[in-house]
């Protein structure tokens, strides 16, 4: 099978991938895309690109490039995607889909319309410690699953980030907190509940005219007893970054980390506890990407200043071999549209549910699968 030839759009995170890409034999990037025409270049220079774009449209009209990997901006997400599936291209979208549920549905319409992958390149469910607990229960250790549960705290209250942010309301951002709970189930969220807590600042407020310094919404899964819940914080919660799920089941339970440092809990028997230390996910991978996803991994100076490293729990190079194989096999990715659709959009209504006092709200009928 010919190599895929991929754009990278946004080269913040996106720059992280743009290395994946040229090491992996089935695929390789042949543009980058950056407003800023000085740090395009100096990127470009340095990793050997030697197509560059500033004008997102000119990239889209290239014939040569196959597929688009989105790492724009929040708000930008659905209208790219959008654009790049009506231009004949594979996509690629960092989290989360879209803010709008309209281009959520959309993105859902055109997937199926043109016949070309979408991926939703959800980070949560390619973790090192997500992959090991999904093994734990293909094998059947955890038993019964009873509950599920996922949070995503982050204080983005000093200034530095992109002014969209200030305000955000929690569960627009919901999917490194849904997603796990939904794949290890495998099944779709299927109605939403959520409660807000608290007060950010009046300033905050005005932006989204939502008050809430924390959303914790409960989750149902189609066909399902389980249920689960995600908590969200943003703003004027003092709390170190977290992104975990726990698992509790009839024989094993799982917690993942609760402070940085702190290696996650597997709870057996009555009272037993004990900390594990999760293995790298490498084996998993083909052979010429597979050092990319090791907790601790040499940089090579000369380019470190653009590749932090294997973030993200070694997830990356794990999405990008399943793109690049979702393409090459004519399949619909694991994070497909309306996987990606149920996840982002359980959020938005966990929002909406929440400025409601805690209404319960079903899943529209696009981001059932």
């Amino acid at each position: 099978m010919k190599k895929v030839r991929v754009a990278v759009v946004g080269l913040g995170f996106g720059a992280e991938f743009v290395p994946i890409y040229q090491q992996f034999d089935k695929a390789e990037c042949i543009a980058v895309c950056r407003r800023d025409v000085k740090k395009l270049n100096a990127f470009a220079d340095e990793f050997g690109v030697e197509k560059r774009y500033t004008d997102y449209s000119d990239l889209l009209r290239d014939k040569d490039i196959d597929a688009v990997h989105i790492n724009s901006d929040l708000l930008s997400h659905g209208w790219m995607a959008i654009e790049a599936l009506k231009a004949g291209k594979h996509v690629a979208s960092t989290v989360t889909m879209s803010m709008k549920m309209d281009e959520c549905e959309e993105i859902v319409r055109l997937e199926e319309k043109t016949d070309r992958v979408y991926m939703m390149m959800e980070t949560a469910v390619y973790t090192r410690e997500y992959l090991y607990v999904k093994g734990m229960h293909e094998k059947g250790e955890l038993g019964r699953v009873q509950f599920v549960r996922g949070s995503h705290q982050q204080n983005m209250s000093l200034p530095g980030w992109p002014e969209y942010w200030y305000g955000l309301p929690p569960m627009y951002y919901p999917t490194h907190a849904i997603g796990p709970l939904s794949d290890l189930l495998e099944r779709p969220v299927s109605q939403v509940r959520a409660l807000g807590s608290g007060r950010i600042n009046e300033e905050y407020i005005a932006k989204y005219n939502s008050p809430f310094a924390v959303e914790t919404a409960q989750l149902r899964f189609r066909d399902s007893d389980v249920a689960g819940e995600a908590t969200r914080s943003l703003f004027d919660t003092i709390r170190q970054y977290r992104e975990s799920f726990d698992v509790y089941g009839s024989e094993k339970s799982f917690e993942w980390e609760q402070c940085a440092g702190e290696h996650p809990v597997i709870f057996t028997g009555f009272e037993d506890a004990r900390r594990v230390k999760v293995p790298d996910t490498d084996h998993m991978l083909p052979k010429d990407i597979a050092h990319f996803a090791l907790e601790h991994q040499i940089v090579d100076e000369q380019h470190v200043s653009f590749v932090q490293g294997s973030g993200h729990g070694g997830s990356h190079p794990h999405m990008v071999n399943e793109f690049v194989s979702a393409i090459q096999e004519g399949r619909k990715a694991h994070v497909s549209a309306r996987v990606a659709a149920n996840w982002t959009v359980a959020g938005l209504l966990a929002h909406e549910s929440a400025m409601q006092g805690g209404r319960a709200i079903d899943m529209p009928a696009f981001t059932m699968y």
